[in-house]
């Protein structure tokens, strides 16, 4: 059988760096949620993981993707985050 690559044979066994590595059985997913709060984005942050824990078990993790605010006679009246989540899956 022909190498597929030059002075390398082939094989099915995982390459070196693998020998002997514990895969993880955990598969992690994301998901991007919007959320708002009048009084700040942290608190935007807190409501958006409040509310996903209503629904999804073992959130992991929020990445804050964009930062926004909705503005009413010169002042900040809503807080916008659009954010990841990361939730450990069953």
């Amino acid at each position: 059988m022909a190498a597929a690559h030059p002075g390398r044979e082939t094989s099915h066994e995982l390459p070196l760096a693998f020998a002997g590595a514990v895969m993880s059985k955990n598969i992690v997913k994301v998901i991007e949620v919007l959320a708002e709060s009048p009084k700040s984005w942290e608190d935007a942050a807190a409501k958006a993981v409040a509310a996903a824990q209503k629904s999804l078990r073992d959130v992991k993790s929020i990445y804050i993707k964009d930062f926004s605010a909705e503005v009413a006679e010169g002042k900040i009246v809503n807080y916008r985050i659009t954010a990841k989540l990361s939730f450990k899956l069953e």
